[in-house]
């Protein structure tokens, strides 16, 4: 089978360069979104606390129900363009975006951001890393 790879790499080398290219090319996007603008369990917990942040979850209402942080907002991700007017008080405040995993919380921050949210950040790892951080959520 090795033999095979070596044989396809070498017959064609121009597909498997585009591919190393893009691969690269994704890595590198995916590595720097997962640190932009983001924050950990304990930051987001200190920006609760200290600066009275609130925390924006956009998961779907099942999942909300299933576990969130205490004094979480739910507006799910597909209806935040809607109900985004719900946040206009909080517009001066921290705002910190959590998902499920930390992955899909950047196209909310951009939304919050491009409408004129001051200091949006996401949850680095959503909720699954909160929980694995041994941190309290409220189930209803």
């Amino acid at each position: 089978m090795i033999d095979q790879l070596f044989e396809f790499v070498q017959n064609h080398p121009l597909l498997v360069g585009a591919f190393l290219l893009v691969l690269t090319a994704w890595v590198l996007y995916e590595a720097r979104n997962s640190a932009a603008g983001g924050v950990t369990s304990g930051e987001a917990t200190q920006l609760i606390n200290r600066e009275d942040a609130v925390v924006l979850d956009t998961r779907e209402a099942g999942d909300f129900k299933a576990g969130h942080i205490a004094g979480a907002r739910n507006i799910p991700q597909s209806r935040i363009d809607e109900r985004m007017g719900e946040l206009e008080k909080a517009k001066e405040k921290p705002i910190i975006v959590a998902c499920k995993t930390g992955q899909s919380a950047g196209v909310t921050v951009a939304k919050l951001s491009k409408a004129g949210y001051s200091r949006v950040l996401k949850l680095k790892g959503g909720m699954m890393q909160w929980q694995a951080d041994g941190l309290p959520v409220v189930k209803k």
